[in-house]
């Protein structure tokens, strides 16, 4: 356990052969860990891949006054890793090597706002790195998690807002309830005749021929009716 302390605080101090030896020791742990998913249409390689990525966060976010041991800190990590990646993987398409590149954007994104004290930009980002801003945006995109619509967004005694709450209606349910009332208020204004021609017309979709064969009327004439009684209702609303 001192071991690999001793070797997590030298990683967090920017000693790379540490942080290399702690991996070296841990994929045994990766192994075990991908194992559980094999079988999952996803080839054992790449699942070791992803799940080594785990690996690299737990140790770079290991607090060592954790009262825990490292590898019990790290499963969580390993198996969430290669939960996303199966979760996503069948929405998106990512190649490995773009996952890895925005991880390593991601690590080196916090340095900078530590340093900065403010989110860095695209520019500052590709300086530091060395990576092209192209491949920095479209690691960061790749790296975007889809939105469940059922997420919470906010949470109250059991007033709960979902993400679904907040996208913009296209149609107001109120606009259309306010409306249908203005409507029927207006059609009540029309003799009988007329109320059946607006209904015939425009809830039971019949032509103009159809209901100038009820009415025993020329379809010319039911046109002409129903422009009038059209206007006066563009008049009265």
């Amino acid at each position: 356990m001192e071991h690999t302390l001793g070797l997590i605080q030298k990683a967090h101090q920017g000693d790379k052969a540490a942080r290399d030896q702690l991996v070296k020791e841990n994929m045994g742990l990766v192994f075990s860990v991908a194992k559980r998913f094999t079988g999952r249409g996803t080839e054992t390689e790449d699942l070791y891949q992803i799940g080594s990525i785990g690996l690299l966060k737990a140790i770079d976010h290991f607090d060592c006054s954790y009262q825990v041991k490292f590898s019990t800190y790290a499963v969580p990590l390993i198996a969430g890793e290669i939960k996303r990646f199966l979760r996503d993987d069948g929405m998106l398409k990512v190649s490995r090597s773009l996952k890895e590149t925005a991880y390593r954007t991601a690590q080196i994104r916090e340095k900078l706002e530590k340093r900065l004290g403010r989110e860095p930009t695209i520019e500052e980002l590709a300086k530091e790195s060395g990576i092209s801003r192209e491949e920095i945006v479209l690691a960061m995109e790749s790296a975007a998690e889809v939105e469940s619509l059922q997420k919470p967004v906010y949470q109250s005694e059991g007033n709960d807002i979902f993400l679904e709450d907040r996208i913009e209606e296209r149609e107001n349910a109120s606009e259309r309830l306010l409306d249908r009332i203005v409507l029927q208020k207006l059609l009540l204004g029309l003799d009988q005749k007329e109320r059946d021609l607006i209904r015939m017309r425009y809830f039971e979709n019949k032509t103009q021929s159809e209901v100038g064969k009820l009415f025993e009327m020329s379809q010319v004439q039911v046109s002409r009716m129903e422009k009038k009684i059209l206007k006066g209702l563009r008049e009265k609303f």
